[in-house]
């Protein structure tokens, strides 16, 4: 199997199964001299970690990570920093339960992997979904928390701003209520009332769908490129290779095919130094902090959806390897809604490409360009 390398000066090639003995990754392209240690990813790892709540999976995975090479103390400082190595990073898996897929391991379950797998390789892992299964992410959102030091200045977040037909009050936004319930939701009131519907869909043996919005700040202009390497499709690509992803939009997205010209652009006034390092001031961000394949300097923003969970209790109708008819029905251990875990997964890939871009961007023309009015 090829293609589990994902990016270009910084990259980062994930290995491993949901049932095997590991999963990892190791990152190549990483700037030396930045301070780096297991805690710093451990943080990350612990908000997409698996059993933290009844609305998630209850599989018991610590997804305790190892730094097996590419760090070194630095002597001046004493900190542990990487050295421009490849850093490769380790979970173990120690709640497999490959027993609960005995029964179906014949059978294509609706939605997933399986028939594909077995259509393109003609074998697959049937225990969890091997590679596709969504405990490979884990390995993204660890090399997430690496792209998030290499970009000065950068910060990344999200949030779940929609289960089902709920939707986040956009009205009441709280970015600080996102990290005190099990939903990512930012705001309080509602995700009280969340707990009630998942609870609903998880008794009833089904699942749900979600979006998630995930947003970038302090990122600087002039990322990307505007023909063969633009930034929004490179987070596109980044975000629809997340498992389980049906759909992805920038700044306002399929909202803008109902909008007029004059309502969609974003206006621009003269450029204020003091609260815009002397670049001009928008008015708006529709485009979502990109035009033109190029980032703006705006805050970033991008929305993803993700589909109900494929592995319910609820029959579903199928067929197995042999061609036969059957009927599926998963036990086991699986999320009422996989969009939960995805928000930490969502800001990860959002990370690795702005970091990706940023070194391509400092290759080819330094830190950064001056703005035209500027130039000498």
């Amino acid at each position: 199997m090829s293609f589990n390398t994902f990016g270009h000066l910084f990259r980062f090639t994930t290995f491993g199964e949901s049932h095997g003995p590991a999963i990892g990754c190791v990152v190549d392209g990483c700037p030396p001299r930045i301070p780096l240690t297991a805690a710093d990813i451990q943080q990350e790892l612990d908000r997409r970690r698996p059993g933290q709540s009844r609305f998630t999976t209850q599989r018991q995975e610590p997804d305790a990570v190892k730094i097996l090479s590419g760090v070194f103390t630095d002597e001046a400082t004493g900190k542990q920093v990487t050295t421009g190595t490849p850093i490769m990073l380790m979970i173990e898996n120690v709640d497999q339960r490959s027993k609960d897929y005995s029964e179906i391991k014949d059978k294509y379950r609706p939605g997933h992997a399986g028939y594909t797998y077995d259509a393109k390789y003609g074998i697959h892992d049937y225990r969890g979904g091997g590679r596709a299964s969504a405990r490979e992410t884990a390995a993204r959102v660890a090399a997430g928390a690496i792209a998030r030091k290499i970009v000065p200045g950068l910060n990344v977040r999200g949030a779940l701003v929609q289960i089902g037909e709920h939707k986040v009050d956009r009205s009441k936004w709280d970015w600080s209520a996102v990290g005190g319930n099990p939903f990512f939701w930012p705001n309080s009131a509602q995700a009280k009332e969340l707990e009630t519907y998942l609870d609903g869909v998880r008794k009833s043996g089904s699942s749900i769908g979600a979006v998630i919005e995930v947003v970038a700040e302090g990122v600087p202009p002039g990322l990307g490129a505007p023909v063969y390497s633009k930034l929004d499709a490179d987070i596109a690509a980044a975000l629809m290779g997340i498992n389980a992803v049906k759909g992805v939009e920038i700044g306002d997205g399929f909202a803008t095919a109902a909008m007029r010209g004059e309502d969609n652009a974003d206006e621009m006034r003269k450029p204020d130094a003091k609260t815009n390092e002397g670049r001009p001031v928008f008015l708006s961000n529709h485009s979502g902090g990109i035009l033109g394949g190029i980032s703006t300097g705006q805050p970033i923003v991008a929305r993803f959806a993700v589909k109900p969970t494929s592995s319910i209790l609820k029959p579903r109708k199928s067929v197995d390897k042999y061609g036969a008819e059957t009927d599926v029905s998963t036990t086991g251990r699986h999320d009422p809604c996989v969009g939960i875990r995805a928000v930490p997964i969502g800001e990860a890939m959002l990370a690795c490409v702005l970091a990706d871009h940023y070194l391509r961007h400092r290759g080819q023309v330094g830190e950064s360009a001056p703005w035209p009015q500027h130039r000498a």
